[in-house]
């Protein structure tokens, strides 16, 4: 386990703009990379001077805008049956990307704001934007709020508290491990018994 957090911080240590923006591309588009992956050891590396935390903020931002113009021409020139017959293979269910267009169609600009916040709605929201024709304009400003907004935040939590998670985890490794093991037998247990009894 102190082997694994070893190779976790020099993974996280060779992260730059570049690799910020690529990954936060991938995160705003089809592709689950969570930003909280991304965006709090960008808060760590600039806390140790390696990247600037403002620089940081911009490149995750650039880097939500170029993956949510891509979901945005998908929605606007292949549209929802992309969706619903090659959803799965990004791991959106037809429910998930329901709930996204009802959120998107009772508040257009709001919800593109706040989808920006929420996991799932965040890597979709901009998938009914182009559907439904949102001036691009318009969207790539209130992308361009919240995406700066939320990568902000996660650069800041990085800055602040990544050296006590670290420390935390590196004193209860053991119980973290054994937790880990009933959490996956768990869910293991769930999808292969619970699930197949409905």
């Amino acid at each position: 386990m102190t082997q694994l957090i070893q190779s976790l911080l020099d993974l996280v240590g060779s992260l730059d703009y570049t690799g910020i923006i690529f990954l936060m591309a991938l995160e705003s588009s089809l592709f689950p990379v969570p930003s909280e992956l991304v965006m709090i050891p960008a808060g760590w590396i600039a806390y140790n001077g390696w990247l600037d935390p403002f620089l940081a903020t911009l490149a995750g931002w650039f880097g939500s805008l170029i993956g949510a113009w891509a979901n945005y021409v998908l929605g606007k020139y292949i549209g929802k049956p992309f969706i619903t017959q090659y959803g799965k293979y990004f791991f959106i269910t037809e429910e998930k990307y329901r709930k996204t267009e009802e959120l998107f169609q009772k508040n257009a600009l709001l919800y593109t704001f706040i989808g920006r916040f929420l996991p799932v709605i965040r890597h979709l929201i901009s998938i009914p934007a182009g559907i439904f024709r949102m001036p691009i304009f318009q969207f790539s400003l209130i992308t361009f709020l919240g995406a700066t907004i939320w990568c902000g935040v996660l650069v800041s939590l990085g800055w602040t508290f990544w050296n006590e998670v670290v420390q935390m985890v590196q004193m209860y490794t053991h119980e973290i491990g054994i937790i880990s093991i009933i959490l996956v037998g768990f869910w293991l247990w769930y999808k292969i018994f619970y699930k197949t009894k409905e």
